[in-house]
């Protein structure tokens, strides 16, 4: 199930609001200018299926993004638990970091979860299958996918080159829960 745990920078051992409900985390991410959808495939995706595969069947979704907002690269990325450098990968961005192009990242199996810092307030989103997250460009942020990672997802950009993390050097993402495995984390 997706979530959304929203606490004041200087507590992050009890978050000060919490959601469950879709529009609920849509509507409190909007209001802190992040985009939050539910997308459903216009055909079935199987276990395995290959990136074009993916794409198809997201497409209308894909091609309203990079039609609105000028997106215009799109692939897809999976990692599963087995994966033998799943360490590295989830180190590489445990650490507070902006980007200089929005990070738009579609779950279509799995989950992983970004935690944003907007202001004095730090976001928690767990996102999972059907989920898209639209973090803006120079928003501070880290993503989480567990010791344990399975995740499918549909990566949009405006230049990949762009999407380069630029660390801020702060440890605030040391202090704010990690996401652990799950009911939705799969081994195939």
């Amino acid at each position: 199930m997706s979530r959304l745990r929203i606490y004041d920078e200087s507590r992050a051992d009890a978050p000060v609001a919490e959601h469950v409900e879709h529009d609920a985390i849509a509507r409190a991410l909007r209001a802190a200018g992040v985009r939050f959808e539910r997308w459903e495939a216009a055909q079935p995706v199987e276990p395995g299926a290959s990136q074009d595969e993916v794409i198809t069947a997201y497409r209308a979704d894909i091609d309203r993004l990079m039609r609105d907002e000028g997106y215009q690269a799109v692939d897809v990325v999976s990692l599963k638990p087995d994966h033998p450098d799943r360490a590295a990968f989830r180190a590489k961005f445990l650490n507070e970091h902006t980007h200089s192009e929005d990070e738009v990242r579609f779950f279509v199996a799995g989950a992983g979860q970004f935690t944003l810092h907007i202001g004095d307030k730090v976001y928690e989103v767990l996102c999972e299958q059907g989920d898209l997250i639209g973090v803006p460009d120079g928003t501070r942020h880290w993503f989480d996918m567990s010791e344990s990672p399975y995740f499918v997802a549909i990566r949009l950009f405006t230049n990949p080159a762009g999407w380069v993390a630029e660390f801020t050097g702060e440890d605030i993402a040391e202090r704010f829960p990690r996401m652990t495995p799950h009911a939705s984390a799969q081994t195939a």
